[in-house]
């Protein structure tokens, strides 16, 4: 029998409460003017950009670009950073994800599907980027949702082209890495062509991660960066799915033209047009699951953070979690209890349903049915931007009695899951965890608690 700490007591409901509280302090870590200003500062006319220091009476004028759902809150911590120096501004956001800018057009738009709005936003953006000359600023203000947000399709393609393939890659399962991949090929805007409009301007990007890895080329696709990816990835991914059929007959014959040298590629590390810029990464999920880990040992849990790198199918990556949860109750390996096990990164959800939900919630669906029956655990999965998949929550959280309420109100857990509806099965149980827009996006953070 393991020995348990003073917290063995704790109830379920406390324990949810925890889960909560230590969800909101990892979201709070990474609010995005706050993130903003940690790295970027004024001090005179003196620009101080993370480890780099810019003149601010070199440049004639100031611009402000960029896209994603925290794209707001950060163009107004650039604001009151530059107080009133901004010559001008556009920024997509998706809809509903604002916050009050006096110098910034703001521009709210379709995410994850693009739409007409994002169309005209990355238009204006492009634009403006393209107006910036030598002796002028650009501030990029990249968030998640960026890629989706910045819909621009390359020449021939059209925008339900755009929407078409999006759909059947968020569908298939394919990774954010495989769908930005894609992205980027048959984009104007996406893959270091931002960057290409705006050069020889100096250009600066400001960037909170939601990728796995903060890879700077995969982070909204890329579009100030140099490209890894290539046309024949592209074709790759879609075997890979066996979606060839599926993808538009235009968009797969961008790619075939592409692979043939008919069409240029994305600029690479070489290209002249990067010789001018400046990339940081600003916020991270690494950094809301450090931030989450910190408020547990508060609350008086023994802490591990599994990784920030988790990718995967929903379900299998939430057998995994119930598995370590079980352990830890059974032998008090990899921790003893009262013990909070963090992991970060981005799951998909191949759908096969009909239902409604998203990765977190079918991911603690999942794993509330692995740990049927199990006392003192509870299992939290949200996204830090208070949206999972088409729904208005951000997540949900269980413990291993759910499965058992559920019954009693007869519901089959196991038919909401097949049809890929964790959200009607949690609305029902009062399970969801609604937080309303976070205006910020580090991907997703999972928490288990076990006392």
């Amino acid at each position: 029998m393991i020995k348990r700490g003073k917290m063995a007591s704790r109830n379920l409901a406390q324990m949810q409460n925890d889960a909560l509280e230590i969800f909101r302090t990892g979201v709070e870590a990474v609010e995005p003017s706050a993130a903003v200003k940690r790295y970027c500062r004024r001090e005179g006319n003196r620009l101080l950009v993370h480890q780099d220091a810019y003149d601010l009476t070199e440049f004639k004028r100031i611009y402000v670009i960029g896209a994603g759902k925290a794209g707001a809150p950060m163009a107004k911590a650039v604001e009151e950073i530059l107080e009133g120096r901004i010559t001008e501004g556009v920024i997509n956001v998706k809809y509903g994800h604002l916050a009050k800018v006096s110098h910034v057009k703001i521009i709210e738009a379709g995410h994850p599907v693009p739409d007409e709005a994002g169309l005209e936003g990355t238009r204006a953006i492009l634009d403006l980027a393209s107006r910036a000359e030598k002796g002028d600023l650009v501030l990029c203000l990249i968030s998640g949702g960026g890629s989706a947000l910045l819909p621009l399709p390359a020449a021939g393609l059209s925008l339900q082209d755009k929407q078409d393939t999006t759909r059947v890659l968020l569908a298939c399962g394919a990774t954010i890495h495989e769908i930005n991949s894609v992205r980027k090929h048959i984009s104007g805007v996406k893959g270091g062509n931002l960057a290409r409009a705006a050069y020889p301007a100096t250009l600066i990007s400001l960037i909170l991660s939601d990728v796995v890895g903060d890879d700077l080329d995969v982070i909204a696709s890329g579009p100030t960066v140099p490209d890894s990816s290539s046309f024949q990835d592209c074709l790759n991914i879609f075997d890979k799915y066996g979606i060839r059929e599926k993808v538009p007959e235009s968009v797969l014959n961008h790619i075939r033209k592409g692979i043939k040298g008919k069409v240029p590629e994305t600029p690479k590390p070489a290209d002249p047009v990067f010789t001018r810029t400046q990339s940081v990464i600003v916020g991270s999920n690494l950094a809301c699951v450090e931030a989450a880990g910190e408020k547990a040992r508060k609350l008086g849990y023994h802490t591990l953070v599994l990784s920030t790198m988790i990718e995967g199918e929903t379900r299998e990556v939430a057998y995994v979690h119930a598995a370590i949860a079980k352990e830890v109750l059974k032998s008090g390996y990899p921790l003893s209890p009262p013990a909070c096990v963090l992991s970060g990164g981005e799951t998909t959800v191949t759908i096969k349903g009909r239902g409604l939900g998203g990765r977190n919630q079918e991911f603690v669906l999942a794993a509330a049915m692995c740990l049927n029956g199990q006392e003192g655990i509870v299992m939290l999965s949200a996204g830090t931007d208070g949206t999972d998949g088409p729904t208005d929550a951000a997540g949900a959280v269980a413990d291993g009695r759910t499965i058992q309420r559920a019954e009693e109100l007869g519901l089959n857990p196991a038919d909401f899951l097949s049809n890929n509806d964790a959200y009607h099965f949690f609305e029902k149980l009062g399970g969801l965890v609604k937080t309303g827009p976070t205006n910020t996006n580090v991907m997703d953070l999972r928490i288990m608690l076990v006392a």
